[in-house]
């Protein structure tokens, strides 16, 4: 399947110029810190997790329509909190994903970019790909773009070749 770059993070650099919550990292995607309790990213994670078979069934297609296929997974960090990092290059093996460390991590100490590792599926987080342009999935990543102006929005479109709808 053709890939294209992840930028999943923070996808909104507009915004996230003056926002505390965001960490910015030159030469890799910003990192935006979302509260435990924060209850339209939880309820994100919670959609991503009862839809994961359509991610599956998107896997097994073999369609050379869909493009960067990714799932993000929660890895523990050294103050107990989770750190949420993509992993891409997506692949199964007796029932189970085995993913990419996509982007370079900001607190834990599990992994580090480039680390193919097993993703059990308690730790996914999200899921998604790319189909004709559209975002499939991404749920947490449309909760951050909802936070947007619309002008933000654009841009945000923009910059990672692809549509939310």
């Amino acid at each position: 399947m053709k890939k294209i770059p992840l930028l999943m993070l923070c996808f909104f650099l507009f915004a996230c110029q003056n926002d505390p919550r965001v960490v910015q990292r030159p030469g890799e995607p910003d990192i935006v810190k979302i509260e435990a309790d924060d209850s339209l990213m939880n309820k994100a994670i919670e959609k991503a997790n009862k839809t994961l078979d359509q991610f599956d069934s998107a896997l097994q297609s073999n369609d050379t329509t869909l493009v960067a296929l990714a799932i993000k997974m929660r890895f523990g960090t050294p103050e107990g909190g989770g750190e949420h990092i993509w992993m891409t290059d997506i692949a199964t093996k007796d029932k189970q994903y085995y993913g990419v460390v996509g982007n370079l991590p900001e607190s834990t100490m599990e992994v580090k970019v480039g680390d193919t590792v097993l993703i059990p599926k308690d730790k996914i987080s999200d899921w998604m790909y790319i189909k004709n342009g559209n975002l499939v999935g991404g749920y947490t990543i449309r909760v951050l773009r909802d936070q947007l102006s619309d002008a933000e929005k654009k841009a945000f479109d923009e910059e990672n070749g692809f549509v939310v709808k």
